[in-house]
């Protein structure tokens, strides 16, 4: 749900918006938590001709954009992400667990960030955990940043 501050009276443009996601991060010991973080640093601005619209302009690096088709009933052990990595439901459902026990699900239009590099395995756990739910395949975006991952939750804005 997108959530925003409060418009100015000619404002035609609505309020400012805050856009959640789930951040998937590794903490100095090397356990793998998961934060509920919102995109907030937007600015109002045109593209070409266009009426202004919202943009939150996100670091600018060299990225792989991979397209994933979990199969119905699909589990994906402990692992890392391959890179830190925003990802995208298009369609279906999946679950992510993280290391100290927390698991989120997500559907169509909701996203995350993956950023669980550098997990210290614990008790078999190193990373995260994540599957399909229901009776569809979960399709997914990624988009693989090629940057270090940062130990903190929430420095995405």
């Amino acid at each position: 749900m997108i959530t925003g501050s409060q418009p100015r009276p000619d404002d035609k443009s609505g309020p400012k918006p805050s856009v959640p996601y789930w951040h998937l991060w590794t903490d100095d010991t090397g356990i793998s938590h998961q934060a509920q973080c919102a995109l907030t640093d937007y600015q109002l601005k045109g593209v070409g001709a266009a009426d202004p619209q919202w943009n939150n302009k996100l670091q600018t690096a060299s990225s792989t954009v991979v397209f994933t088709v979990q199969p119905v009933g699909w589990v994906g052990d402990w692992h890392e992400n391959p890179a830190p990595q925003w990802i995208v439901v298009l369609s279906g459902r999946w679950w992510i667990e993280s290391m100290d026990g927390t698991r989120i699900e997500q559907g169509p239009g909701e996203f995350s960030f993956g950023e669980d590099q550098g997990c210290t395995e614990t008790d078999g756990k190193k990373g995260h955990r994540s599957g399909t739910i229901g009776h569809e395949p979960a399709v997914l975006m990624t988009v693989q940043l090629h940057v270090d991952p940062r130990h903190q939750p929430c420095h995405i804005t």
